[in-house]
C-alpha cells in the first residue's frame, strides 16, 4: 500500500487554482477510480494512464488505486492531469523514487504510447506558479510556453519531456530539470506589415482615425463598397503603441484559455480580430458548457472590428453592449463564474443599404426601397449606436489617388509616434485613456467657456442627444485639444468632435 501526492492546477477563467492529486493504492480488486468533481474527460484519463504506463515500460499494479483531486468542489476537465495521476501512481508504487513538494507541477494529457500531448490553457497556470519560483513538467508540444516564459518569468524552472518515460527521468534527476533557452527580445518586436500610407485618399479617415488611437475611442464607419473601410480599421492596431509586459502576458493567457498559438513573433503586437458576421454569441462574447473566451476577449487592449454589422445576429449585437461599457465579460454556469477581460477599441463598418449605396447615390445605384433599408438597418439598436463615439461616412476615393503609385500621407510610425506622445501624457494626467474617464473625472478636467458650452448645449437639443452622447463628445473634445497641444476644450475641438457625431446623411438612414 502507498501514498502519493503530486501538484497541477485547473483552468476558471482568468486564474488558475492549485490541483492536489492524491493517488492511493490499496489492496482489493483491481480498478482505478477518480473522485473530485471530475468531467467525462477526467474519467476517461484511466484509460489512457493505464496504457501509456505499460507501453513506457512500467507496471500497472493490479491494486485498488484511488485519485482524489482536491479540492472537490473544483470542477476538472480535460487531460492535463493524466501526466499527475501517472506519476502518482508511479510514486505510491515505489516504481520510481521521488518526492514531489508544492514548488513542482506536472501537466500533460497522454497518448495511449506514452507520448505527452498538449495543454490548453496552460500559460495562466504557469504564471501563477512562477510567482512561488517553482518547476514544472509540461509537454515538448507546449515549448512555445517555456520560450516565453524564459524571457519574462526566468524565476520559472520548466522541463520539457516528450514522454511519461521522460518525465519520469527528470524527476528522479537522470535529466536536467532547468534547460537553456537563448531567446533574443528582438524575436518578439516583428514589424508591422500594414501601413496607412498604402490607404489612397481619405484623409478626413486618416485623421479621425488618428484621434481614435490617441483616445481609445469607438468608431462607425459607413460607406459604399470598395471605400476602404476595411483597410482603414486593419491598420488602427499600427497606429497604437505596442503592449506591455503585464498586458502581452494577459493577452497570451487568453489565446493559450481559447487553444490558439501563442504568437511569440507578435507577442507585444495589439491583436486584430474580425469575426465573420455569421459567428454566435458565444463565438464573439464567450461561454460554453465549459467556459472559453470569445472574440471581445481574444481582442483584449486591441482591436475588435465588426464587419457589416447589420449582418450579425440581434443577439450577438445586444450582447457587446455590457462588456463594451464595462471592459469585461462576466459567464455565469451551474457549477462556476468565470470573468474575462474585454478592453478593446470597437471599430464597426457596413454598406449604408443591402445593395451598398446610400438611397440618394447620384449614380442611382441604389434599387432598395424604403422597406428594405428599414429591415435591413433595423438590427442596429440605438442603445447599441449610442455606445460608439465616432461615426464616419467614408467617400468613394477619386480616380486620381488610386491611380498614384506614391504613398499616401504619412506612415504608421510617424503616426504611432505623435500617439504614444499623447497617450503617455493622458496616463500622466488622469491614469487612464480619455475614452475609459468616468464622467466624475471628465467633469473636473473640462471646464468650457460660455460660447463652448452655447455651442455645445444647442447641438444637444437640436439633435436630441442623450447623456450619454454629451460625455462621449467631451472625452473626444478633449482628445482632440490634447492632440493640439492645449490645457483646455476649445471651441474648435468641440466643433470637430460634434462633426464625428451628427452626420445628417447617416442620421437620415436611421
Amino acid at each position: 500500500m502507498g501514498l502519493a501526492r503530486v501538484y497541477s492546477r485547473a483552468i476558471l477563467g482568468m486564474d488558475a487554482p492549485r490541483v492536489i492529486v492524491e493517488v492511493h493504492v490499496s489492496s482489493g480488486l483491481p480498478c482505478l477510480s477518480i473522485v473530485g468533481l471530475p468531467e467525462a474527460s477526467v474519467k476517461e484519463s484511466k484509460e489512457r494512464v493505464r496504457s501509456a504506463l505499460l507501453n513506457s515500460g512500467f507496471e500497472m499494479p493490479a491494486k485498488r488505486i484511488t485519485v482524489n483531486l482536491a479540492p472537490a468542489d473544483l470542477p476538472k476537465t480535460g487531460g492535463r492531469y493524466d501526466l499527475a495521476i501517472a506519476i502518482g501512481i508511479l510514486i505510491a508504487t515505489e516504481q520510481i523514487s521521488a518526492v514531489l513538494n508544492p514548488q513542482i507541477e506536472l501537466y500533460g494529457e497522454l497518448a495511449l504510447t506514452g507520448e505527452l500531448m498538449p495543454v490548453n490553457g496552460l500559460l495562466p497556470s504557469l504564471l501563477q506558479l512562477a510567482h512561488d519560483e517553482g518547476q514544472a513538467l509540461i509537454p515538448e508540444a507546449n515549448r512555445a510556453e517555456q520560450q516565453l516564459l524564459a524571457q519574462t518569468s526566468p524565476q520559472l524552472s520548466i522541463a520539457c519531456p516528450a514522454s511519461l518515460r521522460e518525465a519520469s527521468l527528470f524527476l528522479v534527476g537522470q535529466a536536467p530539470f532547468s534547460e537553456e533557452v537563448v531567446q533574443q527580445r528582438q524575436y518578439f518586436d516583428q514589424p508591422y506589415e500594414l501601413c496607412l500610407s498604402d490607404v489612397q485618399g481619405q484623409v478626413q479617415a486618416k485623421r479621425l482615425l488618428e484621434i481614435c488611437a490617441t483616445g481609445s475611442h469607438s468608431l462607425l464607419m459607413v460607406g459604399e463598397p470598395g471605400a476602404g473601410k476595411s483597410m482603414l480599421a486593419a491598420r488602427l492596431i499600427t497606429l497604437l503603441p505596442p503592449l506591455n509586459e503585464q498586458q502581452a502576458l494577459q493577452n497570451a493567457s487568453l489565446r493559450s484559455l481559447a487553444g490558439g498559438g501563442l504568437e511569440i513573433e507578435r507577442f507585444y503586437h495589439r491583436p486584430f480580430l474580425s469575426p465573420h458576421h455569421s459567428a454566435s454569441a458565444a463565438a464573439v462574447i464567450g461561454g460554453g458548457k465549459f467556459p472559453k473566451p470569445g472574440a471581445i476577449s481574444l481582442a483584449n487592449h486591441g482591436v475588435l472590428f465588426l464587419d457589416e454589422l447589420p449582418e450579425f445576429n440581434r443577439d450577438v449585437l445586444e450582447a457587446l453592449r455590457e462588456p463594451l461599457e464595462t471592459g469585461r465579460v462576466d459567464i455565469a454556469r451551474v457549477q462556476q463564474q468565470v470573468s474575462y477581460p474585454a478592453q478593446v477599441q470597437l471599430i464597426a463598418a457596413f454598406n449604408p443599404t443591402p445593395s451598398g449605396y446610400f438611397p440618394d447615390d447620384p449614380l442611382g445605384r441604389c434599387k432598395d426601397t424604403p422597406a428594405q433599408i428599414s429591415r435591413y438597418l433595423k438590427k442596429l439598436s440605438g442603445p447599441l449606436l449610442d455606445r460608439i463615439d465616432c461615426h464616419l461616412e467614408v467617400p468613394a476615393v477619386n480616380i486620381e489617388s488610386l491611380q498614384s503609385a506614391r504613398p499616401d500621407g504619412e506612415s504608421s510610425a510617424q503616426i504611432r509616434a505623435r500617439v504614444t506622445v499623447n497617450q503617455q501624457r493622458q496616463f500622466a494626467r488622469q491614469a487612464c485613456l480619455n475614452a475609459h474617464l468616468s464622467n466624475r473625472q471628465l467633469n473636473k478636467l473640462v471646464k468650457l467657456d460660455a460660447s463652448t458650452q452655447d455651442l455645445l448645449a444647442q447641438s444637444i437639443k437640436r439633435f436630441g442627444l442623450s447623456a450619454r452622447s454629451y460625455y462621449r463628445i467631451l472625452r473626444l473634445a478633449l482628445t482632440i485639444a490634447d492632440m493640439a497641444g492645449c490645457d483646455g476644450v476649445k471651441i474648435e475641438h468641440l466643433a470637430e468632435a460634434l462633426s464625428y457625431r451628427l452626420s445628417q446623411r447617416l442620421a437620415d438612414l436611421f
